[in-house]
């Protein structure tokens, strides 16, 4: 099932679904030193992992649970990266954004372009009052996208990091819907699809 997830374009970059045809590059991007920041993007990290987390998050797409985008530079279609939005488990007013840029594409604003677009779509067509974000306390440039955004810190916490196999400290942000922006109606949201 294909999800009516529409793209955001920004000035220079797409924020589109995440399709079958991404695995490769989402594979070949994953390095040691993205996956050591990641709860869940082990490495190796094989085409064939990446097409299996690309089916589950397009069917959690479809279902609005999620928002599974991938990072696409608008002047050459490159992939650069990810960034997903998804229901917190037991908490569906709640969900969590794991964002990441492959090593070549680091350092050059895209993140700082994708995130506040990625934000914005899933208040707009996800029924949740919050977005929250885990990040490791040494993690200089998710601690500055997690402050762009304009998330307040929660203070230090825990999250399970399947890529590794255990649980490790974090610091954790949140960002309110803003008041201006309703959350959408479930018969809408639905109908986009």
């Amino acid at each position: 099932m294909a999800p009516g997830i529409p793209p955001v374009d920004t000035e220079r970059l797409r924020l589109r679904c995440a399709e079958p045809r991404d695995a490769e590059a989402l594979a070949a991007l994953m390095s040691e030193a993205i996956s050591a920041r990641l709860a869940s993007w082990p490495v190796p990290y094989t085409p064939l992992m990446a097409a299996d987390r690309i089916a589950g998050v397009r069917m959690a797409a479809a279902a609005l649970r999620s928002l599974p985008l991938v990072i696409e530079r608008r002047a050459d279609g490159a992939v650069l990266g990810w960034i997903s939005i998804s229901r917190a488990p037991g908490d569906d007013r709640t969900a969590l954004i794991t964002y990441w840029l492959g090593e070549a594409f680091q350092g050059e604003g895209y993140m700082r372009e994708a995130a506040p677009a990625a934000i914005a779509h899933a208040f707009a067509l996800m029924d949740v009052q919050r977005v929250r974000a885990a990040v490791q306390a040494d993690n200089a440039p998710s601690l500055a996208v997690a402050r762009r955004l304009g998330m307040t810190p929660l203070g230090e916490g825990r999250i399970w990091c399947p890529a590794r196999g255990q649980e490790e400290a974090c610091l954790w942000f949140e960002l309110p819907r803003p008041a201006a922006q309703p959350a959408p109606p479930l018969t809408a949201a639905m109908e986009a699809q």
